[in-house]
Order: structure tokens, then C-alpha cells, then sequence
């Protein structure tokens, strides 16, 4: 069956929240005459959670389970759900309860006014400030300056995005949360709008502080595939670059103080300073033109080439 929708939603010992969800979710689906499939990714739960949604499935045709042999957390729980998913437009949920199925419409109404991406912010979160809100904040500033897509909450698993962009995405690491910087190196319309953001019910939160260098690693892997993953001697040269004018720089400089001023090049580690840089300058160069070679056999291998298409018509 095709669906206009498919929810994405990975679960890691959610036992208890589960059933509420699936059923808030089926209703506003039925009020709103959507048609649309529920995809539960079990993340390698220890509770019973894997028990509850196969009870949900045997109830419910449109409900599927998809359940990892340990817990590989919610990037890939996110990505095996996208592979599955059959609907026009995917929507990526958490599976604890605090986003409202009540936005799933809104989400809907907003993509449809010609965005491809629409990403939910919650506005007024119910979680701690000091261990989850304020890290938040900052992540979020520091994506939204690196990728140049600008978003107030990054870190909300409430969005909806056509699935011809999705589909075309592999995720890995923690990258589920780039998904709309992603998106934006593609050429998606984004949207950001303020979504319900509700108290847990049941169970506690796998977040930690540890993620925010997770996040921060992954960033740099976002940034580099975004901007340069099909011309990376333009970032390795620049690099080198750069460090072979400091050398230069600092060569001059050493010079005139021999010259002009009496000191001997021996006493000034400048000099040094100097052959380092051309030294680890022309490596960068040599290391670009490395990438170059290996991104264009990733290319042919692959048969993939390094832009994205986003309609076809007339074939």
C-alpha cells in the first residue's frame, strides 16, 4: 500500500508510552483522514517494549516493527525506518511521548506550502534546563553558524520531509539530528515551526552531556560532506595553503632580521617555525589531491554522481 505518510519511531526501552502513542497517533490520523503507516525501530530494548508493540502491530495493519539485535542507537534506529518507510512524506518522532501527534496536521499543512523539510521547535521544552535545555541552546548555535542553515532546535525529532529527499540520505554516527542541514546542502526549502513539547510520562531519558561532543564530531563530518565531499583539494589546499603563506611569512621575516638588523638565522626559531609550516603546508596539498582521487573513484564505484535530482518529468 502507498501511504501519504510514514512515522518513523525509535524506541529504547519505552515500555509504557508505547500503546498511548500509537493510539494518540491513530486518532489524529483518523480525525484528519490521513493515511498514513507507523514504523517502531526497537533499539535493542531490555524491557518489555519490544512485547508492547508487537501487540500493537497484531492490532493494527498499518503499524510495522522493525527490531535491532542490540541497541545501535537512534541515528541508525532512523535510518532503517527510512529504508522501510512506503509514504510521500516521512515524519520522525520520538517514541517517549513528549512530541503531540497533534502537530503531525500542522507539519503537513506547512510542508505543503512548498518547503521540503519542516522541522518542529520546542519553544517551551519540559526538561531540565541546566543537563538538557541549555546544551541544547548552544549546539544549536554552533550547527546553525557551521552549516548556515538556520534552525532554533536542531535536536527536536519532530519533522516531516519528502521522501525524495530523505530517501537519498545515509546516516551515520549521530547524524539524524543534521538531517535538515543535510537536506539544506541538497537544495530542501526549510521550514521551522513551533511544535508541543510535553512532560515524560514514563521512563527516563538516554540523553546525556557526553552527547555534546558527539554532536561536535559530527558537525565537522556534516560540514566537510555538505561543502566539500565532491571537492576536497579545495579544503585540504586551502589549508596548505595557508600554512605555506605563513611560512613564506615568517621566512621574509627572518630574513630582514638578518639583513637589516644582524640576527643570525640560528638564533631565531622563526626560521624553523617557517620550514614546519611549508613542510606540513605541502603535505595538506598533496593529501587533498589524495581525496581528490579517492572521491572520484567513490563516485564511479558507486555510480553515484554528486548532485541530486529532485523531479523528473516527461521520461
Amino acid at each position: 500500500m502507498k501511504y501519504q505518510i510514514s512515522i518513523i519511531l525509535p524506541a529504547h526501552n519505552e515500555e509504557g508510552n508505547l500503546k498511548i502513542l500509537a493510539e494518540e497517533i491513530k486518532d489524529v490520523l483518523l480525525k484528519n483522514s490521513i493515511q498514513g503507516e507507523i514504523i517502531f525501530i526497537d533499539d535493542g530494548s531490555t524491557d518489555l517494549s519490544n512485547k508492547e508493540i508487537k501487540e500493537i502491530v497484531k492490532n493494527n495493519s498499518d503499524v510495522k516493527l522493525i527490531t535491532f539485535s542490540k541497541n545501535f542507537g537512534q541515528t541508525a534506529a532512523f535510518d532503517a525506518g527510512i529504508k522501510e518507510a512506503s509514504g510521500k512524506f516521512i515524519i520522525t518522532m520520538d517514541a517517549d511521548g513528549q512530541n503531540d501527534p497533534k502537530d503531525i496536521p500542522i507539519l503537513i499543512s506547512e510542508l505543503n506550502k512548498g518547503f521540503d523539510v519542516v522541522s518542529g521547535w520546542r519553544k517551551n521544552r519540559k526538561d531540565k534546563y541546566i543537563s538538557r535545555v541549555l546544551p541544547s541552546l548552544v549546539a544549536n548555535f554552533i550547527i546553525s553558524r557551521i552549516t548556515g542553515i538556520t534552525l532554533h532546535d536542531y535536536g527536536c525529532s519532530l519533522k516531516i520531509y519528502k521522501a525524495v529527499f530523505l530517501k537519498k540520505t545515509e546516516l551515520f554516527g549521530e547524524m539524524h539530528r543534521f538531517l535538515p542541514a543535510i537536506m539544506g546542502y541538497m537544495g530542501a526549502k526549510i521550514s521551522e515551526i513551533e511544535v508541543n513539547h510535553r512532560p515524560r510520562k514514563s521512563g527516563k531519558s538516554k540523553y546525556g552531556l557526553i552527547r555534546i561532543f558527539k554532536v561536535i564530531l559530527d558537525l565537522f563530518t556534516v560540514k566537510f560532506m555538505g561543502d566539500y565531499l565532491s571537492k576536497p583539494i579545495y579544503f585540504f589546499g586551502g589549508i596548505g595553503f595557508f600554512l605555506l603563506l605563513l611560512s613564506s611569512l615568517s621566512a621574509a621575516f627572518t630574513l630582514y632580521k638578518k639583513f637589516y638588523c644582524g640576527i643570525f638565522v640560528k638564533d631565531q626559531p622563526l626560521f624553523l617555525v617557517a620550514i614546519l609550516f611549508a613542510i606540513i603546508g605541502i603535505q595538506f596539498i598533496v593529501l587533498g589531491l589524495l581525496a581528490e582521487i579517492n572521491i572520484r573513484t567513490y563516485y564511479k564505484t558507486n555510480q553515484k554522481p554528486p548532485y541530486f535530482i529532485k523531479e523528473k518529468e516527461g521520461f
